[in-house]
């Protein structure tokens, strides 16, 4: 399989899956997001591969969620952002390797995720309401049944940013580690998770899915409803603006 955006390694029962865009802190891309469902379900349906580890290239970033300056050209309009579902539908524990930065996609594909191992150095929080980036349905409320209503609205209204350890109280992240002891912590986690009956693994994971089928599928259904010609309003350009310019954006006529 050849990709673009990524890197794909599969290894003693671990598949590896990298986001391979350092000099945009891993952000993604259509691309990247076509190329991480391909190898996640690659990874799904092979039988040598028993636990999938997603990270990002280098130390500065997990992933920093959509690309601005592609998103600024349009390309969340029409774009299914369906990461969550395709981890969620691999029966494979998932373990999200927070190297950096996890910010927007970033910080929600590693909550999706079912381990969340992280250096000191990460840090973590949404961005869509400072980018113009209209993130809807189950990537959102997904977050209520894992730190409650209060803490996930603080996280997605306010786009606040978090440490590692913050997060670990919140319990978002399951281990917290030196950057240079994080591959040993990931490979402990892996070995544990190798060592049991991957059977039973799939049934629990499925079961634990099961609670949130019905999130799933919501897409851009509140965005068309609440503001149906919104990607032609000018607010999503003035955000996406605002953060290439380094600038607050003022989406005060929007209100």
């Amino acid at each position: 399989m050849e990709f673009q955006d990524i890197l794909y390694e599969k290894k003693d029962g671990v598949a590896r899956i990298t986001i391979n865009r350092p000099k945009s802190y891993n952000a993604f891309t259509g691309v990247t997001i076509q190329e991480l469902n391909r190898a996640i379900e690659d990874a799904a349906t092979d039988h040598s591969v028993g636990v999938v580890v997603l990270t990002g290239t280098g130390d500065k970033a997990f992933c920093a969620g959509g690309d601005v300056k592609w998103e600024a050209e349009g390309g969340l309009k029409g774009q299914p952002y369906n990461l969550n579902e395709t981890v969620g539908r691999c029966l494979k524990p998932v373990i999200a390797r927070v190297n950096g930065y996890a910010i927007g996609g970033g910080n929600h594909l590693a909550y999706f995720c079912d381990f969340t191992i992280a250096a000191e150095h990460a840090i973590f929080g949404q961005n869509g309401a400072r980018v113009g980036s209209p993130a809807s349905g189950a990537i959102v409320n997904f977050l209520t049944h894992q730190v409650g209503h209060k803490r996930a609205r603080e996280m997605w209204l306010l786009c606040r940013r978090y440490t590692a350890r913050q997060m670990l109280d919140w319990g978002l992240v399951n281990s917290v580690v030196p950057y240079d002891k994080l591959d040993e912590e990931v490979q402990k986690w892996c070995d544990e998770i190798l060592s049991l009956s991957p059977t039973c693994l799939k049934v629990m994971k499925a079961s634990f899915e099961a609670e949130f089928d019905y999130l799933r599928g919501t897409g851009h259904r509140n965005v068309e409803m609440i503001s149906p010609h919104y990607f032609e309003s000018g607010e999503q350009q003035e955000g996406a603006a605002a953060f290439l310019e380094k600038r607050k954006p003022d989406c005060s006529k929007w209100r």
